[in-house]
């Protein structure tokens, strides 16, 4: 099912935020809120940014010089911000109610790194201690979850991402590689990860638009079976399967992860544990654990915290919902109850700071045929969302973790990560 684009992503489901009323509020409303504000910008680090009403009042002053200025049309905006931080200042931006003066995501990048360092727990909460509750990751949730995002329409992203439809971290072995570059080159990291040969049976759980699938069939000889709930993206890949000859390698399988059946030589997920829901690791767990062969490798790959907090309240509202970046420490509930190994971790956050800000040049390249489709306020919507995560991956506010896996008894793992960068098979260790 189609989402509704009557009312395009990024849009608030309620009326303009601020009423009349308040923008003509008292001035000892105004002084109360604009002091409020200042007590929030205290517990977010005091970051070197000012803050000012369309009017021209300041209403946070940094004590270092400002490396840029937000502007709220009114003190509606301002006391709906001090309410719910994340999420009325997404709304307000949006609808054009906020505006940043200077560069976009360097502004969100200081913005970040202030609260990081206060301790982003307590600036995500507004001052009187309430944050928007998460959505729930049911089979019947997960699938509105992910219709609400991934089935805008193939032929959106299709203007922005790489030439495969790439919609994960890329991987930039050269800081001068284009996208298009930089994204096979992950599909290849990902690869030799799961130390492919001919004739392997590996199962995807949330495929994307098959760019990993296709990769893995062709280059590495492997038949793969290949689940995604986004009838739009399973509609593409099957298409390009066919294109590419590859229709008797990849089976693309519009299901659900929990539906996963058979063994197989390896398993990877790349971008969807982030929608899975810490509720449901247990199951991702026994799906693995009864998929995966007893050499079997396995991968998982997501975006993910440093320690574990609230997702972004915006992010997950109008972008992602349902979506919840672990930490490894949550990560690890998957992998302990059946005693599985880790083998390799890497952190790949500066490459996904970099993948966005691509996405985002891409995007304003094509903005005024976006803006003529979805409208303003979903032109400004995407723009905060591209822009905000390139600053939070920079600021270390989120990460991006590859986690390669196998079964407790397997001693055939290699004994260097030689493999991963010069192409040779690796060698295991046969010494018992």
């Amino acid at each position: 099912m189609k989402r509704d684009h009557s009312r395009p992503l990024g849009v608030p489901d309620v009326g303009p935020l601020g009423s009349d009323s308040r923008r003509q509020a008292p001035e000892f409303i105004g002084a109360l809120v604009r002091r409020l504000f200042k007590a929030l910008m205290s517990r977010a680090g005091e970051p070197p940014i000012e803050f000012a009403l369309a009017s021209g009042q300041v209403v946070y002053a940094p004590a270092a010089r400002p490396v840029g200025r937000v502007v709220f049309d009114d003190v509606g905006v301002l006391w709906d911000v001090v309410r719910s931080p994340e999420l009325a200042f997404g709304d307000a931006y949006s609808a054009g109610r906020v505006h940043v003066e200077g560069e976009l995501t360097e502004v969100l990048y200081h913005l970040f790194r202030s609260s990081e360092r206060a301790g982003a727990e307590r600036a995500k909460r507004s001052l009187f201690g309430t944050t928007p509750q998460p959505r729930r990751n049911s089979l019947d949730g997960s699938r509105e979850n992910i219709q609400h995002h991934y089935d805008l329409g193939n032929d959106f992203y299709a203007l922005w991402l790489d030439e495969r439809m790439v919609y994960t971290c890329a991987y930039y072995t050269d800081p001068a590689m284009s996208l298009e570059q930089a994204q096979v080159a992950k599909l290849e990291h990902v690869s030799r990860k799961l130390e492919l040969r001919p004739g392997m049976e590996v199962v995807e759980a949330g495929c994307g638009w098959g760019a990993l699938a296709l990769h893995m069939a062709r280059v590495h000889g492997v038949n793969v079976r290949a689940f995604n709930i986004s009838s739009e993206q399973i509609a593409f890949a099957r298409e390009q399967a066919e294109r590419q000859g590859l229709a008797g390698q990849v089976e693309f399988i519009q299901d659900d992860y929990r539906n996963i059946t058979g063994e197989y030589d390896a398993f990877v997920s790349v971008g969807m544990l982030e929608h899975v829901g810490v509720e449901n690791y247990p199951t991702l767990g026994s799906v693995i654990a009864r998929s995966l062969k007893t050499h079997g490798r396995a991968l998982l790959h997501s975006v993910g915290r440093s320690r574990p907090q609230p997702p972004n309240a915006w992010l997950e509202r109008r972008i992602f919902p349902g979506s919840y970046p672990p930490s490894l420490r949550e990560m690890m509930a998957i992998l302990e109850p059946y005693r599985f190994n880790v083998t390799d971790v890497e952190n790949l956050r500066l490459h996904y700071a970099k993948t966005l800000l691509a996405w985002l040049e891409r995007f304003e390249g094509k903005v005024d045929g976006i803006r003529a489709r979805y409208g303003e306020s979903f032109v400004r919507a995407w723009r905060l969302y591209l822009a905000g995560c390139s600053a939070a991956f920079r600021a270390s506010s989120i990460q991006l973790y590859q986690l390669v896996f196998t079964h407790p008894d397997d001693n055939r793992v290699p004994m260097t990560r030689a493999h991963l960068y010069d192409g040779t098979a690796p060698l295991p260790w046969r010494g018992f």
